[in-house]
């Protein structure tokens, strides 16, 4: 049982490998270059000269500063409460055109508190700090919150600001958020993976490599720094950070700024952004929720398409159909994924019920011998209890009639000595008479 299990997890996870480098085979292309200034944990370690700290990277904290080990930046600890925690960037991003990859890890209590905000701000560590968005004053740039929002069991939001917000005296921060998904990140034993993807036509966040909401409206200009902050409550959720890597297509295009016109496209792009507080809503729903299209386009014989227009509007619906029916194959192997990693999930839920209940069969397997070896102590102990009952038996029995001849023999009167004593005081009694009357009868002699 325990091999078929085995084999049917590792075919799961086969079969989900197979079906992503098909989902991205056919997405659009990946940047490939690493930004070695703007990244860190590439390689597995914070720091490959095992120092504790981030190359490239500034630390800071309330009221310690984060713990560097080997493989993870610990920003808030599990105990106490109220910490906060941030890593900034030294240089700024100096690309139009980027990928953000984050891998982070959240664990805590049942009811545990904080978040964990992934920042690209004008100012960096400057003007936001180990600050969270709920906390932060006027920032330029853009903020990703991960946090249990609403009583939700997780969700990721994005807000934007053009530097004229002030977040902390807001009456209401969470209607500034311009996209969202829930995502369920606590305690789920494994990092989690946020991107974060700009390109010259749209911006992209994916969680575990599933789309959490997109925007073509939004355009974020080089010269910002990346930056991440986590703020624990009273019953505190512990933040850890594996890595973060920055990538592009061109290492070689790098802006040293933005001009004005750009600034003004940027802030235009924001308040149109934030106008649309129900994007991530509306947009993504209707991306899930579309189901097999209905528009395709019966075939028509080539004779009755007399013009060129008529040719070109041929065309143009029937590659808007094909991309329409991409889409849905899209969506559909990434629901297979997902389903996917649900069943490797229970499958690897069962395995691990396996191997408690065969830990549990060893264990009573190890029980069975401690319990003979003191079965064969007991019956060691009964057999020399009565080795030395029946020896003591025989010691007492033999001694006992030797003490009762002995006592026998010095305790028997002797009235031998008495007899003697009392003749001999008679006879000396006798003799003392006789001779005081042989004296008495005797002549007196006379001077």
């Amino acid at each position: 049982m325990v091999v078929t299990v085995l084999e049917l997890a590792e075919e799961l996870k086969s079969i989900e490998a197979r079906m992503l480098s098909s989902t991205w085979s056919f997405a659009e292309a990946q940047a490939q270059f690493l930004v070695n200034e703007l990244s860190f944990g590439y390689t597995g370690r914070i720091n490959d000269r095992g120092q504790a700290s981030v190359p490239g990277f500034s630390i800071q904290g309330t009221p310690d500063a984060p713990e560097i080990l080997s493989n993870k930046i610990i920003l808030t600890p599990p105990a106490p409460g109220n910490t906060r925690g941030a890593v900034w960037a030294d240089q700024p991003n100096r690309y139009s055109q980027w990928v953000a990859d984050v891998d982070f890890r959240v664990n805590g209590p049942e009811r545990g508190s904080g978040n964990l905000n992934i920042w690209l701000a004008r100012q960096g560590n400057q003007e936001i700090g180990s600050s969270s968005v709920y906390t932060v004053n006027r920032f330029d740039g853009l903020a990703l919150v991960i946090d249990q929002h609403g009583g939700s069991g997780g969700m990721i939001r994005g807000f934007l600001n053009d530097g004229t917000t002030d977040f902390k005296s807001h009456h209401n921060v969470d209607s500034l958020a311009f996209g969202h998904c829930n995502y369920p990140y606590r305690n789920l034993g494994r990092p989690s993976q946020i991107k974060l993807r700009q390109t010259s036509q749209v911006f992209k966040v994916e969680v575990d490599g599933r789309l959490c909401f997109e925007s073509d409206k939004i355009t974020l200009p080089p010269g910002y720094y990346f930056g991440i902050t986590a703020a624990a409550g009273d019953n505190p959720d512990s933040f850890e950070v594996f890595k973060m890597v920055t990538m592009t297509e061109d290492l070689n295009a790098k802006h040293d700024g933005y001009s004005q016109q750009q600034q003004q496209q940027r802030q235009q792009n924001q308040n149109q952004a934030q106008a649309q507080m129900s994007y991530g809503r509306t947009n993504q729903n209707n991306q899930n929720n579309r189901g097999d299209f209905d528009d395709s386009i019966p075939d028509s014989l080539a004779d009755t398409i007399t013009s060129s227009k008529e040719q070109f509007a041929d065309l143009h619906n029937r590659l808007q159909s094909v991309n329409h029916h991409l889409s849905t194959i899209f969506r559909q192997v990434a629901s297979l994924g997902n389903l996917g990693e649900k069943r490797h999930e229970e499958v690897s839920k069962s395995v691990n019920d396996v191997k408690l209940l065969l830990a549990k069969l060893d264990n009573i397997d190890l029980l069975r011998g401690e319990i003979s070896k003191l079965q064969r102590d007991v019956r060691d102990i009964n057999s020399k209890v009565k080795d030395s009952e029946n020896a003591l038996k025989s010691f007492i029995g033999t001694n006992h009639g030797n003490m009762l001849e002995h006592v026998a023999v010095q305790t028997t009167p002797r009235h031998g000595t008495l007899i003697f004593v009392i003749i001999g005081t008679q006879v000396l009694i006798v003799a003392a008479y006789i001779f005081y009357e042989r004296k008495k009868i005797m002549p007196k002699k006379y001077l």
